[in-house]
């Protein structure tokens, strides 16, 4: 849909949080801020369980959600978000799957009182109290990537009765973070992969670092220095997908 207005999904407008947070979002940004933030959250993990991450991780080929959960809202909900970031993130081929056998990126939607013992379904218990300890998180995600750091597999524990904002900058978040760029920083304020920043929306500032992310001229793999040799073309062609598909000046 280039050439359009993409609004976002239409549940997450009527939280008044999330659209006086859309009112006042900084959308300009220098190329120097937006390389420090890609650098920042594509390499590297906030939560490091094993293999080297100083290497780009990414899809390459086509995204399928599953969402595993009996609420037909936050299912809706989730469906609404996978279609938005569709929209604005110009190389990234997602959607939603009709079952599970065809989705590599697994969410399971559960209540807030059994997230713990959800996590430790995923990581074992000894992994799940090292995970709350250190993190104490509403939500989680997590990727399996092979030996060309290419992520195969991911899964995404949402909880869905914590109200409307949280779900909303939980899916955006770790929906997000499944695809590659997982680690989290605090010395970037504009980014949701900030824990200390609250969206509820995909804002242009991350749109800018998935677009990097998923530009064919970024392969998973490359290193620091590999990235930084390609940057400056791909960032022309990802600011002007980013102003179209936002309406920027």
């Amino acid at each position: 849909m280039p050439g359009e207005t993409l609004v976002p999904p239409a549940a997450a407008g009527e939280i008044a949080a999330i659209a006086q947070r859309q009112r006042t979002e900084k959308k300009a940004f220098t190329d120097s801020e937006i390389v420090e933030g890609f650098l920042k959250i594509a390499f590297g993990a906030e939560y490091h369980l094993a293999g080297r991450v100083d290497r780009i991780r990414k899809y390459d080929g086509p995204v399928r959600v599953y969402a595993d959960g009996t609420r037909a809202d936050r299912k809706a909900q989730l469906a609404k978000i996978v279609t938005d970031i569709a929209s604005r993130v110009q190389h990234l081929d997602i959607a939603m799957a009709g079952n599970l056998e065809d989705a590599n990126v697994q969410v399971k939607l559960v209540r807030d009182r059994d997230l713990q013992r959800t996590i430790a379904t995923f990581y074992g218990s000894e992994r799940a109290r090292e995970i709350k300890s250190s993190l104490d998180p509403q939500c989680l995600s997590g990727f399996r990537k092979n030996e060309k750091f290419e992520i195969e597999h991911s899964d995404v524990i949402l909880t869905v009765d914590n109200g409307d904002f949280v779900f909303f900058d939980c899916a955006y978040e770790e929906l997000l973070q499944s695809l590659g760029p997982i680690n989290d920083t605090a010395s970037v304020p504009w980014t949701m992969f900030n824990d200390n920043v609250s969206m509820g929306y995909f804002d242009v500032y991350d749109q800018y670092l998935l677009n990097l992310l998923y530009d064919p001229r970024i392969k998973a793999g490359m290193t620091v220095q590999e990235v930084k040799a390609v940057l400056p073309d791909v960032m022309a062609d990802v600011r002007a997908w980013v102003r179209k598909v936002n309406s920027l000046p």
